[in-house]
């Protein structure tokens, strides 16, 4: 006679439990971020608060010191230590290094030779990058790589034989010797393409290609739209290296004649003895149409460059 061993019942609450052995076995619950659970996202924290302050004040370091030089006297910026507050001068010197280095012709000048530099820069680099991105000729790699080797050369190796053509054309002291320079720019072409490979589809122009468009058309209706985010990037790049540019305008241009703002700032202060607070107050005011630029656009340019960056 043989006895059969049978298990003792289990109790109901333990019934419906999984076993702890065998591929039924549950791993431990992971507990789930609040802000992930109810769809936010997660606040930086004080010590990225913290750097990102010291960034922002190292950043704004030199406007506001400019601005404090600027309100001082020379005798008074000689003396250690320096000065850490605003002075009672600021306007006094600003009304004297505007009448001193005629600053009203030469930001007429300045926004004259950015404005014309910068939008031909824009509109040659865009068509250059979307023929070196999207279209096929024989020998394109080999002029690509020759643009960019023009970006190796240091630019002051070319100042004695271009300051040899402007004296030859007889444009020393004048506008365009300092404009044509800066109608193209090898670094924009390569942005340019850079950009257009991926943000321009291939199908998006043979599209229009089958429709008839010729390409000029392609390039006005399709590029165009297409590369704004870009353009808009570098023309504000453009702007500010060619308001900023200082050594080529001092060699072919002077400051009685047709000056830009760095050439006649640079003739602030001068004497046995420089005056300081003058030349920081010609600084200050040459530095407050590039904020006044940056503020006006820069909302649209991070707009624009988001919207590029967003596919769909």
């Amino acid at each position: 006679m043989t006895t059969t061993l049978t298990p003792p019942e289990q109790p109901a609450a333990e019934a419906g439990r999984p076993s702890r052995r065998g591929p039924g076995r549950r791993g431990p619950k992971r507990r789930v971020p609040k802000a992930a659970r109810a769809g936010g996202q997660r606040h930086a924290g004080p010590i990225a608060y913290a750097i990102l302050a010291l960034f922002t004040l190292g950043s704004l370091f030199p406007l506001v010191w400019t601005a404090i030089a600027a309100s001082r006297d020379n005798q008074r910026l000689a003396e250690t230590p320096p000065p850490f507050w605003f002075g009672a001068n600021l306007l006094d010197n600003l009304e004297t290094a505007w009448t001193d280095a005629n600053l009203g012709e030469a930001f007429l000048n300045t926004t004259i030779v950015a404005g014309i530099a910068s939008g031909t820069v824009v509109f040659l680099s865009t068509i250059a990058g979307f023929a070196f991105a999207k279209l096929r000729f024989r020998g394109r790699g080999a002029l690509m790589l020759l643009v960019i080797g023009t970006m190796m050369v240091p630019p002051q190796l070319s100042v004695i034989p271009l300051y040899m053509m402007v004296a030859e054309l007889d444009w020393t002291d004048q506008l365009q010797a300092v404009i044509l320079p800066s109608l193209v720019s090898a670094f924009g072409v390569f942005f340019m393409r850079q950009y257009l490979i991926s943000a321009l589809p291939d199908e998006l122009i043979e599209a229009a290609r089958v429709d008839g468009a010729s390409s000029w058309r392609v390039v006005w209706h399709i590029v165009f739209p297409a590369a704004r985010p870009a353009m808009a990037v570098l023309g504000m790049l453009m702007f500010v290296q060619t308001w900023n540019d200082f050594l080529w305008p001092f060699l072919v241009l002077t400051q009685t004649g047709n000056p830009t703002v760095q050439v006649a700032v640079a003739g602030l202060g001068r004497g046995y003895t420089p005056d300081q607070s003058l030349i920081m107050a010609g600084a200050l005011l040459g530095t407050l149409p590039l904020l006044l630029v940056f503020t006006i656009f820069g909302k649209q340019i991070v707009g624009g460059i988001m919207q590029g960056a967003v596919k769909g």
